[in-house]
């Protein structure tokens, strides 16, 4: 049997900004490996390059240097045919209130090339699998926050991408509808057999659905592994809960001095 290549690879991935002081290295030589049907959690302090990464990984910015493989295919050479295997969701979003919900997802079908037939129908499946039949016809406007989060990953999925990118996909939701989404993502994983790269502050979130985490800090991948990994290496116990301990992770940054990023989790 062929092995299948790894869902994303990349391999000293950077991204620099020119600021009026000069350059910032937002990304630092990130080398990831994401096998496929694996849900990855990608953790870390604000500003620590998270939604950087995840930016470059969704074509929605080039990198500056370095080579990445996403779903098969070159990350610069080929960005539409990475578009055509990822579904990405934003953190905010992107549902329109003023749209139905069955219109929000036949539109979203149709940008994906599918017939006005076709995306009526897929509308209709989605809406199945999402739990969002009842809601077909009612405008997004008034879905509750939980509802418009299950909506913006099913916009996510029209067109049956290998790879789906979560950005805080829980951020502002009651603990009822965090539940939920837990079992969602955990069953595009055992259903659809999809790669899942979710970003998240909730280290709870982490260590309930992340196969494996890795956690960065200004730029650089500081740490990874399993959460209980992570947990042996630093000092807490296996059997716990990231939520019961504490890891500081110290590096060495180019100028010689200590970077920690210490996580309460």
């Amino acid at each position: 049997m062929p092995v299948m290549p790894a869902a994303i690879r990349t391999t000293q991935l950077t991204r620099t900004f020119r600021s009026r002081t000069g350059e910032v290295e937002a990304v630092r030589g990130v080398d990831l490996t994401v096998e496929r049907g694996e849900i990855l959690g990608f953790l870390g302090p604000n500003g620590a390059g998270k939604t950087t990464t995840l930016r470059m990984l969704t074509t929605l910015l080039p990198p500056t240097g370095g080579t990445a493989s996403v779903a098969g295919c070159d990350l610069t050479d080929d960005p539409r045919a990475v578009r055509r295997r990822i579904g990405h969701v934003a953190q905010a979003g992107g549902v329109d209130p003023q749209v139905t919900v069955r219109e929000e997802l036949a539109t979203q079908a149709r940008l994906y090339g599918a017939s006005k037939p076709e995306s009526a129908v897929r509308a209709e499946k989605l809406a199945r699998q999402f739990a969002l039949t009842d809601l077909l016809d009612r405008k997004c406007a008034a879905l509750s926050g939980g509802q418009r989060r299950r909506l913006d990953i099913a916009m996510g999925l029209t067109h049956q991408p290998e790879i789906l990118f979560l950005d805080e996909p829980t951020t502002g939701l009651d603990p009822g509808s965090r539940a939920d989404l837990w079992d969602l993502v955990r069953r595009l994983r055992s259903e659809l057999d999809m790669t899942v790269v979710l970003t998240t502050h909730y280290l709870d979130e982490a260590d309930a659905l992340a196969d494996r985490l890795v956690i960065v800090d200004q730029g650089r991948i500081v740490a990874e592994g399993t959460a209980r990994q992570l947990k042996e290496r630093h000092g807490g116990s296996p059997d716990a809960t990231l939520q019961d301990a504490f890891i500081a992770i110290t590096g060495h940054g180019p100028a010689q001095h200590d970077s920690t990023a210490a996580l309460s989790i």
